[in-house]
């Protein structure tokens, strides 16, 4: 069986193959060729990479983009469906797990959501308990900027404490919705916020992005 980062680059790129290099994802002022570029650059120029987290190095990182971003769309396409050449940091063994499961899986959705009709998919177990783990471990980060506790409930009452904290809201959802929540996919995030008004309140007001 695929892993879920080989899936949903498989899924993602027959997506972007299918609506084109102009239409809109969730990702603010991209379009889906800005997206494709972003990914093809994000394996492959590992002396760009690093400005997609770190603020003074973004103006490289966006400027690299920008070249990729200038190719024929399928090429770009292409070298995403293709995964990262042999030299590149991603294709270390254990790597496309780590940092491409989640990476592929919301951007999937990135475009999946801007398009007119969407509905959620229905997705395997497997894939709900691995987002459940992603979205667990990367919690604390994603909601660092909260003024109020945070605690995750996935359907069946499993929770995960990721931000300590009183007064507290839960954020209830299937572990995919609270995954593209912690992303900040806030708009398109299936999720039930609940809790003291004003807590709930503080929480829609401060942005969130794991």
């Amino acid at each position: 069986m695929p892993s879920i980062a080989r899936s949903e680059r498989a899924a993602l790129t027959d997506l972007l193959d299918s609506v084109g290099p102009d239409a809109p994802t969730l990702c603010t002022g991209w379009t889906t060729r800005d997206l494709a570029a972003h990914l093809a650059m994000r394996e492959r120029r590992m002396d760009a990479v690093g400005g997609i987290a770190v603020p003074v190095l973004a103006g490289h990182a966006e400027s690299v983009r920008r070249e990729y971003a200038g190719r024929r769309y399928p090429d770009l396409v292409a070298l995403v469906r293709g995964g990262p050449p042999f030299w590149s940091a991603f294709a270390v063994p254990g790597v496309d797990r780590i940092a491409n499961t989640t990476e592929y899986f919301v951007h999937h959705e990135d475009v999946r959501r801007a398009q007119p009709g969407w509905a959620p998919r229905s997705l395997h177990s497997r894939v709900q308990d691995a987002l459940w783990a992603a979205v667990t471990a990367r919690g604390k980060l994603a909601y660092r900027s909260v003024p109020c506790g945070v605690l995750l409930q996935r359907p069946g009452g499993q929770t995960a404490r990721v931000r300590d904290g009183e007064p507290a809201v839960t954020v209830a959802g299937e572990p995919a919705e609270l995954l593209l929540h912690a992303f900040g996919r806030r708009g398109h995030a299936l999720v039930d916020v609940s809790g003291p008004v004003d807590a709930v309140a503080s929480m829609h007001g401060t942005d969130i992005n794991a």
